[in-house]
C-alpha cells in the first residue's frame, strides 16, 4: 500500500472515531454518560492515538531519518494529544460536561494539526 493510501485509511479511521467521540459527548450533555460511556470515550481516543502514532512511525520510516528537531516536534505533539485525551476522559468520569467538550475540541484541533504537518511532509 502506498503512503498516500495509508494516510487516507488512517485519517478515515481517525475521523470515524472523532465522530464517535462527539456522539458520546452528546450523551454526556443529556446526563446519561455512565462509567461504560467514559470507557467508550477512552476506547475512541486510544484508537485515534494508535492511528496517529502509527502514522508518525510510517512517516519516519518513509522519509528515512527526520532531523532530530522535527522528530522531537512530532512526538511532543503526540504526547500532548495523549494528555488531552486523558483530560477528556477524566472530565467525563467527573460528569464535567463543559470540561469534556473543551478537552475534546482541543483533542480534535491537535489531531487535525498533526495531519496537516504530515500532509506537508
Amino acid at each position: 500500500m502506498v503512503l498516500v493510501d495509508q494516510m487516507d485509511d488512517r485519517r478515515l479511521r481517525c475521523r470515524q472515531q472523532l465522530s464517535r467521540l462527539w456522539t458520546l459527548t452528546l450523551r454526556q450533555d443529556a446526563g446519561t454518560i455512565t462509567p461504560h460511556g467514559a470507557a467508550e470515550l477512552r476506547d475512541a481516543t486510544n484508537v485515534i492515538l494508535g492511528e496517529v502514532e502509527a502514522m508518525g512511525r510510517t512517516m519516519l520510516d518513509h522519509d528515512g531519518r527526520l532531523a532530530p528537531a522535527a522528530e522531537t516536534f512530532m512526538w511532543v505533539r503526540v504526547a500532548r494529544l495523549a494528555t488531552t485525551a486523558d483530560q477528556a476522559v477524566d472530565a467525563a468520569r467527573r460528569g464535567d460536561t463543559a470540561g469534556l467538550r473543551a478537552h475534546l475540541r482541543h483533542f480534535e484541533t491537535l489531531t487535525s494539526a498533526l495531519w496537516t504537518v504530515w500532509d506537508a511532509m
